[in-house]
């Protein structure tokens, strides 16, 4: 760790316990490993790291934001729950598609909580 480095990170720990200091590089590195802070590229190789997500997202998927009812999340995280795990936005996909299978007419705004309130009906 350069001296910089260990300045900004010091200046962070000192910052937020309220600490003023004057910088000694000595002090800094021996308060720094008394409280356990090491850096850890001391330990690990991250030459070889990549940026973003271990697993790529499904290409098929588009990211959107939606507004829904807070009823209607509540009701899919608490199915996630009883089933022991999973994704709620899944589950609502699923519901989604459940519904364009049936080809129960198009689907829009209306017609889309209309569907939601119907599964959390049955659901229950």
């Amino acid at each position: 760790m350069t001296e910089n480095e260990l300045l900004d990170l010091y200046t962070v720990c000192a910052y937020n316990n309220g600490v003023s200091f004057e910088w000694d590089l000595n002090k800094a590195t021996a308060n720094l490993n008394k409280h356990g802070i090491r850096d850890m590229r001391d330990e690990y190789d991250f030459s070889k790291g990549k940026r973003g997500p271990v697993i790529s997202p499904d290409p098929k998927k588009i990211r959107i934001t939606i507004r829904l009812d807070a009823d209607l999340i509540d009701y899919f995280k608490s199915q996630v729950q009883k089933a022991g795990g999973g994704n709620y936005q899944t589950m609502i996909n699923n519901a989604l598609r459940e519904y364009l299978n049936k080809q129960q007419g198009p689907l829009n705004e209306d017609t889309l909580r209309r569907v939601i309130r119907e599964e959390l009906q049955t659901a229950q």
